[in-house]
């Protein structure tokens, strides 16, 4: 038995009780996208707001967002494998998998055997990496001193403690 064709196909945003009255979408900051709304919403959203601008910053380079953390995360911690890598970027093993092809092909990182499990692969910067993230660093610090722009040391450093906090305590055993 098939649905009616009014329940699967999308309308136009309208409100049902005010007579086909448009409905307003708020702004971000507005409403439920503002001070009123749930904190795990206002995390998402300003998490996606932050990713447009760095994807649209580090385009040039031909560089993503994601691609840029692995870089960051091989810069920090040498040596590490790629389910490393996918536990701290919060990416899947399958699209660093991929992400880690093409950085290894690009001639940015370079792959070697692990001392004692000769299965496991440790990834590491090339020169031609550490010059790439570098250029990429310079526009996502731009980025940064915008997001805490506003801020006093104090509080940009109680939001950095909380945000922290939240990883920590909500994370997954």
């Amino acid at each position: 038995m098939r649905k009616p064709a009014g329940i699967t196909k999308s309308k136009p945003a309208q409100r049902a009780s005010s007579g086909g009255a448009a409905v307003h979408v708020p702004a971000p900051g507005e409403g439920k996208r503002g001070e009123q709304g749930y904190l795990g919403y206002l995390l998402r959203q300003a998490h996606a707001a932050v990713r447009l601008k760095m994807e649209r910053s580090l385009a040039d380079l031909g560089v993503t967002s994601p691609q840029f953390a692995v870089l960051t995360m091989l810069n920090a911690y040498p040596g590490l494998s790629g389910a490393d890598v996918a536990r701290l970027t919060f990416l899947t093993p399958q699209t660093v998998g991929v992400i880690i092809r093409n950085l290894e092909r690009d001639g940015a990182i370079v792959m070697t055997p692990h001392p004692v499990h000769g299965r496991i692969q440790q990834w590491t910067l090339t020169p031609r990496g550490s010059t790439l993230l570098k250029a990429c660093r310079e526009r996502v610090i731009e980025l940064e001193k915008r997001l805490a722009s506003g801020l006093d040391a104090k509080a940009e450093a109680s939001i950095r403690r909380w945000l922290a906090n939240v990883a920590r305590e909500l994370q997954e055993d």
